[in-house]
């Protein structure tokens, strides 16, 4: 990757986009059913960010919340993993984004989730209100699909990121396409491949890609987005299939998912990525890249939440050595990220 390794940096990784509170149910059922719900956070770009930080990087989440109490929670609950919330602006006539979401059927897979963020403070964020000098000051930058959605004023935030200019950072994006999101439904897919054509790290899902632009297969994806240095096309159980420009050269690498005891199924994909770039921060090989990604996602997996502490380096990197065999044979459930070594629930089968 051109230039990660050399660039003079202030973070490892600066995450832009929005974060809102969560509120997550006391037990399954219904919204109309739920009486009382605990308090979380949640936003893909913060998400990434934190994971990052308590796998031992430096990062740094830019965004905007409202001059209100769950602004205070979100800026607060960040920080606390370690990532640097310096930049994060207060809006005093707009409030910070919250959401409900009930637990998954386990035997639908199916979960409601309402949000409440239509003209909140990070809808705010344009090139006219997030400098350059807080964003682009890292060896990476890390954006989102769902970012340029909020707003015109975003989408134009990013446009300008994605912008080629001397020295940038590695754009890192991950196109988490929300179609429920875009004023114009009609426009997201072209906005998306837009702003992924002109990032270095790219991550979709096959079945978000054909959703979206009406693309089947990885090899079609990366025919479509022949920009990127790296694409990560994540394939849902089968795994990943990673393209990576080397010498004017692309490598195809296929890497199986794992098999996982889902506790829920929220903040995979950005797990996923934070495992990514973490790997990729490190120079290791790009096999061990998505077997980091996929072990970060199933830590997330694991747990109720969007957020859980991640294993060890140390753990990690023996689980991303195995040989192929032993990786398509592990099982990871509960309380695995704790484990010094192979356990009851980090077993091979």
């Amino acid at each position: 990757m051109s230039g990660i390794a050399a660039r003079t940096a202030t973070a490892d990784v600066v995450c832009l986009g929005e974060s809102m509170v969560t509120f997550l149910p006391s037990r399954p059922g219904r919204l109309a059913d739920v009486p009382s719900f605990g308090r979380g956070i949640g936003g893909a770009e913060s998400n990434v960010a934190c994971a990052l930080a308590a796998a031992g990087h430096r990062t740094a989440w830019v965004g905007r919340v409202g001059a209100d109490g769950f602004g205070d929670h979100l800026t607060e609950a960040i920080a606390g993993y370690g990532v640097d919330t310096s930049a994060v602006r207060r809006d005093p006539d707009r409030p910070t984004g919250i959401y409900f979401r009930t637990a998954a059927d386990r035997a639908t897979d199916t979960h409601e989730v309402a949000y409440y963020r239509a003209g909140s403070a990070a809808s705010a964020m344009s090139p006219h209100n997030v400098p350059h000098e807080d964003v682009l000051t890292g060896r990476v930058l890390h954006l989102s699909g769902i970012t340029a959605a909020l707003s015109a004023d975003c989408l134009a935030l990013l446009d300008d990121l994605t912008a080629p200019r001397e020295n940038r950072p590695l754009i890192s994006f991950d196109v988490n396409h929300r179609p429920g999101l875009w004023r114009d439904g009609g426009t997201g897919p072209e906005v998306l491949l837009g702003l992924a054509r002109r990032s270095d790290l790219v991550f979709v899902g096959e079945d978000e890609a054909e959703d979206a632009w009406g693309i089947h297969g990885a090899h079609a994806i990366r025919t479509a987005l022949p920009e990127p240095d790296v694409l990560v096309v994540k394939r849902g159980s089968e795994g990943v299939t990673v393209f990576s420009r080397e010498e004017g050269r692309d490598t195809v690498t296929d890497v199986p998912s794992l098999r996982v005891d889902v506790v829920a199924a929220v903040g995979a994909g950005d797990a996923f990525a934070a495992g990514f770039l973490s790997a990729t921060l490190r120079e290791l090989p790009v096999r061990d890249r998505a077997r980091h990604g996929h072990l970060m996602a199933a830590a997330v997996l694991t747990v109720p939440g969007d957020l859980t502490g991640p294993p060890s380096r140390a753990h990690a990197d023996r689980l991303a050595a195995l040989d192929d065999e032993a990786w398509g044979t592990l099982r990871l459930g509960p309380g695995w990220t704790a484990a010094a070594g192979a356990n009851e629930e980090v077993r091979v089968t």
